[in-house]
């Protein structure tokens, strides 16, 4: 299968239906079919062949989705580019990727231009929302070239599953950033196993919320395709307009980031509007607080699920959903297991191993790391042989995420490898902790890091936003921690900040608070 296939589907089945939503511009499939043929010519007329690269830089917006079916339409590769990057690591993608084409917004002008001496593998720039004439002669802009172009149907791509369809550059957290090679295959079986998981239908109205250079909400972009269902775009993430947005267009599901649905479930004005359409809300992209899962299922009335995934394995690896015998359970319990990381996607296998690569106990106490293969599951990095081989072994994709499981087989996440806190000789998991805060009645977000203690190696810190007007102090929030678990997990200090850093796809940024605290610390030493 490739991914063309899942927009011919929906043009037989569903032409004149609505299909895209995206401010005052709305598309039947058909309409929206033709602009992606339109772009799909321009491309070709560029010399845009199979396998050569085109680069996105664009908010979420109509032109993410033409451009990410219109490039493999003439079998040529996307790259989707983390608009929130300096401008320096924008051209290190662009040209790690040999990239040739960039389709960007005008907003992102002041990002391209200070880099174009070293992108001069870029032989056309095509501009979305900026003036009709551009003075470069590599730029043009994107509306007038396609009024240009025709809009009859292409041939089929010269491609198979087994090739390349996108090329998603990982956020760099740790050294240089990685392209990860997503193949058909990859991509398509993924939209499939959505389907079947969570029943999308042409009933189905998607907002795309989470950044679509992110797989979080990317996905979606082939799965409610195949099925016919529509898709509703906004720009950027303001709590108050997803909500508007939701009653407005009658939305019934949507994959967030957490952070995003704490922010919307505590938006003073979250009580003012209808959300009868809403069938099921997912979250991913990072763990989500227990107490943030219960404020959603009582402020939506809605079911909920929670995903895991990563960007190499197209993304998602386990979903919450509830076996037919735990719906008998107590709504408390439920939300127990809602609240889990959850049980494996289907056509994924998971294991939770050891050091020794055996399995460990299904008792919710051993931990591990996750390891999962499958066909959803990356071929390795770009032009990384090396760093392939370290996280692909046997066939085994090694997640570098530390999970117990339980008796059900679902696993629930502790911590990143990497994000645990060592401390007296003992492991502390941040999540567990975070989990504790967010149960805190003043506390809107929250991180939890180790930092440096001469004594203790490492020491529990919690970082905490207070929600408007609460207040709380330093040794109340330690002493309620005290309350709810082991006292050495509890944090040792407490910061208050305005706002937690984010990454790109509006996770909260813990590596960047460990790196400043850190750098503190070597700086206090030396």
């Amino acid at each position: 299968m490739i991914l063309t296939e899942t927009l011919t589907k929906a043009l037989k089945l569903f032409p004149q239906k609505q299909a895209i939503v995206c401010g005052e511009k709305r598309w039947s499939y058909q309409d929206f079919c033709n602009r992606i043929n339109r772009l799909s010519h321009c491309l070709k007329g560029f010399g845009i062949k199979k396998d050569d690269k085109v680069a996105i830089l664009h908010p979420n917006c109509h032109y993410f989705l033409e451009a990410y079916y219109a490039i493999p339409q003439i079998g040529a590769i996307s790259v989707p580019i983390n608009y929130r990057l300096s401008p320096r690591e924008i051209a290190f993608i662009l040209q790690d990727s040999e990239s040739k084409i960039l389709i960007a917004d005008s907003m992102f002008k002041n990002q391209v231009d200070p880099i174009r001496k070293e992108i001069r593998g870029i032989e056309k720039i095509l501009w979305t929302g900026g003036p009709q004439e551009l003075e470069d002669s590599i730029d043009l802009n994107y509306e007038k070239v396609l009024q240009q172009a025709e809009f009859s149907a292409l041939p089929d791509p010269p491609i198979n599953g087994e090739d390349i369809a996108q090329i998603y550059y990982t956020s760099g957290t740790t050294g240089r950033p990685k392209g990860v090679m997503l193949s058909h295959k990859n991509v398509t079986t993924h939209a499939l196993g959505t389907i079947a998981e969570i029943h999308l239908t042409d009933c189905d109205v998607w907002i795309h919320v989470a950044p679509l250079f992110h797989l979080a909400d990317a996905w979606a972009t082939w799965a409610v395709t195949w099925v016919g269902g529509t898709h509703v775009l906004v720009r950027e993430f303001d709590a108050k307009m997803v909500l508007e947005t939701i009653q407005k267009e009658k939305v019934t599901l949507t994959n967030l980031i957490p952070t995003m649905l704490n922010l919307m479930v505590n938006h003073p004005d979250v009580g003012k509007f209808n959300y009868s359409s809403l069938r099921v809300l997912l979250s991913g992209g990072a763990p989500i607080a227990p107490e943030v899962v219960r404020k959603i299922v009582e402020t939506f009335k809605c079911d909920y699920i929670q995903t895991y995934g990563m960007t190499e394995t197209s993304p998602y690896l386990t979903l919450s959903i509830l076996k037919d015998h735990l719906k008998n359970l107590s709504n408390e319990n439920q939300l127990r297991f809602k609240s889990k990381t959850g049980r494996e996607f289907i056509g994924v296998e998971l294991k939770v191993v050891n050091d020794r690569g055996g399995e460990v106990k299904k008792d919710e106490k051993e931990v591990g790391e996750i390891i999962v293969k499958g066909d959803s599951v990356t071929k390795g990095y770009w032009k990384l042989p090396e760093e392939t081989k370290k996280s692909i072994k046997d066939g085994w994709l090694y997640t570098g995420d530390m999970a117990v499981i339980d008796e059900e087989g679902y696993v629930t996440i502790v911590d990143r490898k990497k994000d645990m806190i060592l401390t007296g000789g003992e492991n502390v998991y941040s999540t567990e902790v975070e989990n504790v805060l967010y149960m805190h009645p003043a506390i809107l977000e929250c991180a939890v890091i180790g930092i440096p203690d001469p004594k203790w190696g490492e020491a529990v810190k919690g970082i905490v936003v207070l929600k408007p007007s609460q207040r709380a102090t330093e040794q109340e929030i330690i002493q309620f921690c005290k309350e709810k678990i082991t006292h050495y997990k509890a944090p040792k200090s407490i910061d208050f900040i305005e706002a937690l850093p984010r990454t790109g796809s509006g996770k909260i940024h813990k590596k960047g608070l460990r790196d400043k605290y850190w750098e503190g610390y070597e700086k206090k030493v030396h």
